[in-house]
C-alpha cells in the first residue's frame, strides 16, 4: 500500500489524461435532454470537478457531478471536456480528452403555403404550414399557429397543419406566417413569411328598381328604391339620388350586391324625369329586305311612368305608344325601298323630353334588282329589234331590185369594199318621218333606218363596176326628264347626235 502510494505521488501526471474520461451520448437531436458525465479511474481525495465547452467552464463542484442539458438545441453543438484536480500532494488538475457534441435538426423550418396568393375578395383560401420529422422521430407530436402581420389567425395552436378561411376581404391583405412546435420538450421554428394580396372586384352594371314595379304609387304610399350592381366585392357604398335636383335622398355602405330605400311617403315632387332613350332596330334577318317586318324599340333606364314614346323616320313622326310601366314601347315597320332612312325615338314623361341617338336603317332586295331587270329586258328587245332588220335587209333589197326602185338622193357617197365597212360622221341623215321611241330606265332611245339602192357606182375595191346596197342607220340616246315619259319626239338636233353608215356590198 505504500508502495501504491509512492507511485501515484511520483508519476508524472500530464494536462490530458486517460484518467480521467468525459462521457456524453453520440447523437443528439433538438430537444434531446443530455447529461454529461466526468469519470476518473481514481476518485479519492477529488477536490474540484470542472465541466467545459469551447474552452469556456461551464460547470465546477468540489464533489463529483455531472452536467447536463434540458432541451439541446443547436447553439449547445461544440467541444466539451472536464476536469478533476486531487487532495494530494500536488495540487495538479487533469483533464479529459475533448468530446465533440453536436446537436442535429428535429425538423426543418416550416413552409407557408396558400391556395392562391392574390385571391379575389370574398373568396376563400387556405394556409398551409408544412415541415416533417426523422423516421426515429416519427410519433413526435407537432403544433402550428398562423400569424398575419403579428396577429393570431384562428384557434391558436392547434394539431392541424392547415387554416381554412371562408371569406377573405381587401383589409386582409398583408404578411403572413406560420410556427410549428414539438409539445414536450419544446421546439419552436418559424417559416418564412408571404405575401399575399386580396384583389378587388370593381362594381359593374347599375341598375336601380322600384317597388311597386314602375314606380306606380299614389301620394303619400311608400315607395322602395333597389339599387343593384351585377358584380362587386368588399363594402359597397349604395347612394340614392334626386336627379332634377340632385340632392342625395340617401346612402348605405354594406358588402352586399344591392341595397334598398324607403321613400315611407311620396310627394309629386319625388318623380323623376327620363333618362336619354335607345332606339333598338330589331330584324329577323341580316341585311333588311325589302317586305321584312322591322321591329324600332325605344327604352329608358330610369324615368317616372308613364311615359309617351314617339318614333321618327328623320324628323317625320311614324308613330307613338305609351308605356304604364318599365320595358319601354315598340314600332313596327313594313319595309319598302323608300325606308332606308335615318330613325330616333323620344321619351317624355311631362317633366322632360328625351331624344334617343339616330340609328341609320339600310334596306335591299326585290325593289333595289327590278330596275336592273328593266334595263336589261329593254336592251335584249332592242338588240332583238336589231338582229330582226339585220335579216330582213336582204329580202328588202330584192324586192327593191325588181320592183326598179329608184334610189335616194341627197345620200353622201364613198367608195366601198367587199364586205361591209363602218364610218362615223357628224352630218345627219335626212329626216325620214316621225321617230318611233322606246323606252328604258328613263332613257329614249330614237331609232331609225334608211335604206338607199345604187346602180352602176365603181367598185373600188375591184376596179369594177358593180350594183350595191347601201344600208343608213341612226341611233340617238336621250336622258328622258322628268314628265316626258309618254311625249313623242322627233330628230334631236344635229349637235346631240351620231350618224353611222354601214355600207352592205349585193354579191
Amino acid at each position: 500500500m505504500l508502495l501504491w502510494s509512492l507511485l501515484v505521488i511520483f508519476a508524472p501526471v500530464s494536462e490530458q489524461s486517460d484518467w480521467v474520461t468525459l462521457l456524453a451520448p453520440s447523437s443528439v437531436l433538438e430537444g434531446d435532454s443530455v447529461v454529461l458525465k466526468c469519470q476518473a479511474k481514481w476518485t479519492g481525495g477529488i477536490k474540484t470537478m470542472s465541466y467545459h465547452k469551447d474552452g469556456r467552464q461551464l460547470l465546477s463542484s468540489n464533489k463529483v457531478s455531472t452536467f447536463s442539458i434540458q432541451s439541446a438545441a443547436f447553439n449547445d453543438s461544440g467541444q466539451y471536456h472536464c476536469a478533476i484536480s486531487g487532495k494530494l500532494l500536488w495540487n495538479r488538475e487533469t483533464t479529459s480528452k475533448a468530446v465533440k457534441l453536436k446537436v442535429q435538426e428535429l425538423f426543418p423550418p416550416p413552409v407557408l403555403t396558400a391556395s392562391s396568393s392574390q385571391p379575389t375578395e370574398g373568396t376563400p383560401v387556405t394556409l398551409t404550414c408544412e415541415t416533417w420529422l426523422p423516421p426515429e422521430k416519427s410519433g413526435t407530436e407537432l403544433q402550428f399557429c398562423f400569424f398575419r402581420e403579428g396577429q393570431g389567425l384562428g384557434p391558436g395552436w392547434s394539431k392541424s397543419p392547415e387554416l381554412h378561411i371562408p371569406t377573405i376581404w381587401s383589409q386582409d391583405s398583408g404578411s403572413y406566417w406560420c410556427e410549428a412546435q414539438t409539445v414536450t420538450p419544446r421546439v419552436k421554428k418559424q417559416s418564412l413569411k408571404s405575401q399575399i394580396h386580396v384583389q378587388r372586384v370593381p362594381v359593374a352594371n347599375v341598375s336601380l328598381e322600384t317597388q311597386p314595379p314602375g314606380g306606380q304609387v299614389i301620394e303619400g304610399e311608400k315607395l322602395v328604391l333597389l339599387c343593384s350592381v351585377s358584380e362587386g366585392t368588399g363594402n359597397i357604398t349604395f347612394s340614392w339620388h334626386r336627379e332634377t335636383t340632385e340632392t342625395s335622398l340617401g346612402n348605405k355602405t354594406q358588402r352586399s350586391l344591392s341595397a334598398e330605400l324607403e321613400i315611407l311617403a311620396v310627394k309629386d315632387s319625388d318623380a323623376v324625369p327620363v333618362s336619354r332613350p335607345a332606339l333598338t332596330i330589331r330584324v329577323s334577318g341580316a341585311p333588311a329586305m325589302v317586305g321584312d317586318v322591322v321591329e324600332l324599340h325605344c327604352e329608358v333606364q330610369r324615368g317616372t311612368h308613364p311615359i309617351l314614346y314617339q318614333f321618327y323616320q328623320k324628323d317625320v313622326i311614324l308613330g307613338n305608344s305609351s308605356a304604364s310601366f318599365g320595358g319601354g314601347a315598340s314600332f313596327n315597320l313594313s319595309l319598302t325601298s323608300e325606308h332606308s332612312e335615318n330613325y330616333s325615338c323620344e321619351a317624355d314623361n311631362g317633366l322632360r323630353a328625351q331624344r334617343s341617338e339616330v340609328v341609320t336603317l339600310n334596306v335591299t332586295g326585290p325593289e333595289g334588282y327590278r330596275k336592273d331587270l328593266v334595263i336589261a329586258g329593254t336592251l335584249g328587245g332592242l338588240f332583238g329589234v336589231l338582229g330582226f332588220v339585220a335579216v330582213a335587209l336582204p329580202f328588202y333589197y330584192w324586192y327593191q331590185e325588181t320592183s326598179g326602185g329608184s334610189s335616194a338622193s341627197n345620200v353622201p357617197r364613198g367608195p366601198s369594199s367587199s364586205g361591209s365597212q363602218e364610218s362615223t360622221h357628224s352630218s345627219p341623215l335626212p329626216a325620214v318621218g316621225e321617230l318611233q321611241p322606246l323606252y328604258a330606265n328613263c332613257e329614249t332611245i330614237y331609232s331609225n333606218t334608211l335604206t338607199v339602192t345604187e346602180k352602176g357606182q365603181p367598185d373600188y375595191a375591184n376596179d369594177g363596176a358593180a350594183d350595191k346596197d347601201v344600208v343608213y342607220s341612226q341611233v340617238w340616246s336621250i336622258q328622258q326628264t322628268e314628265g316626258a315619259a309618254n311625249t313623242r319626239g322627233t330628230f334631236p338636233e344635229t349637235k346631240d347626235s351620231s350618224v353611222t353608215y354601214a355600207n352592205v356590198r349585193k354579191t
